[in-house]
């Protein structure tokens, strides 16, 4: 299964792919929570990501800042020195290249420079200009649900993320943004504090996949895997995947991973299963172009 994944931005949903794509995670930081200095250094960033093209991944998910809690902010110009020259150097060799990344400014360099997906983990809250980045560019863009200071009973999550996406949809279009050019991702870990609000996520993915855009799950060595195991976050693969297999079943188009060759191998399995199956997915059909 290993080798390098060609896909093209109007087939990021599983309905238009026939597969669940993977998404493999190249931090270009020293603090990110699970892998954070494995990857800083310039070299090692593109050899990195090198190996997950190499392993089967269809889209590289380049950052420069930790999103974890407690990570020091870093400034515009900062995060562009860091993520720059990874990009230019991996652009065009394979996979679809996606920026890791809230600020408007860092997202329009970083498409300038070969990406195609812009993955804003905030869902368009702290900068809502990096919505009219992506439209001008005609890039995908991945809408993150992140609700840092609100808290929601597990029972009454899916409801709230369902409202954020709403917004932020709402806002993405006004922006310009096609809905053939969004996806979104439920935040797995970001602000849903609790194993029971991880795991109901997951469980009710198919609420969000009936919304009609193809949905990102990315549970990678997450610390509620570490809850129910007792892994530290390199040790998590087995709970990993178990989560991600599940979202796959669910209706997950693109799964966001550290260990791409695992992944290729229990998804290509997964998906075989899945296409043997009907329906394979719920919703409606992904929005096309008009």
């Amino acid at each position: 299964m290993a080798g390098q994944s060609a896909v093209c931005l109007d087939r990021l949903d599983r309905r238009a792919s026939g597969r669940t794509l993977i998404m493999g995670v190249v931090n270009v930081t020293p603090d990110s929570f699970s892998d954070g200095g494995d990857h800083f250094a310039l070299a090692a960033a593109i050899a990195g990501g090198r190996r997950l093209a190499s392993e089967g991944a269809d889209i590289l998910d380049i950052g420069g800042e930790s999103t974890r809690p407690g990570a020091t902010p870093v400034d515009e110009a900062t995060e562009r020195a860091r993520v720059l020259p990874v990009i230019e150097a991996l652009a065009g060799n394979g996979p679809l290249l996606s920026i890791d990344t809230y600020k408007a400014s860092v997202a329009d360099a970083a498409v300038l420079a070969g990406v195609r997906i812009v993955n804003d983990v905030t869902g368009l809250r702290r900068d809502p200009a990096i919505a009219n980045v992506a439209a001008a560019h005609d890039a995908a863009l991945v809408i993150g649900h992140w609700e840092p200071d609100t808290r929601h009973e597990a029972s009454a999550l899916l409801d709230a993320i369902l409202r954020f996406f709403d917004a932020s949809i709402r806002m993405a279009r006004a922006a310009g943004v096609a809905d053939r050019r969004m996806i979104l991702d439920p935040g797995i870990g970001f602000g849903k504090n609790t194993t029971e609000e991880n795991v109901a996520v997951l469980a009710g993915l198919d609420r969000l996949v009936a919304l009609g855009y193809p949905v990102l799950a990315g549970a990678s060595r997450k610390r509620f895997i570490g809850a129910l195991t007792g892994r530290q976050p390199k040790e998590r693969l087995a709970g990993s995947l178990a989560a991600h297999i599940l979202a796959a079943t669910r209706g997950a188009s693109i799964i966001r991973a550290h260990d791409v060759a695992a992944h290729r191998e229990g998804l290509a399995v997964a998906d075989a299963i899945l296409a043997a199956d009907t329906p394979k997915t719920t919703g409606e059909p992904w929005p096309t172009a008009s």
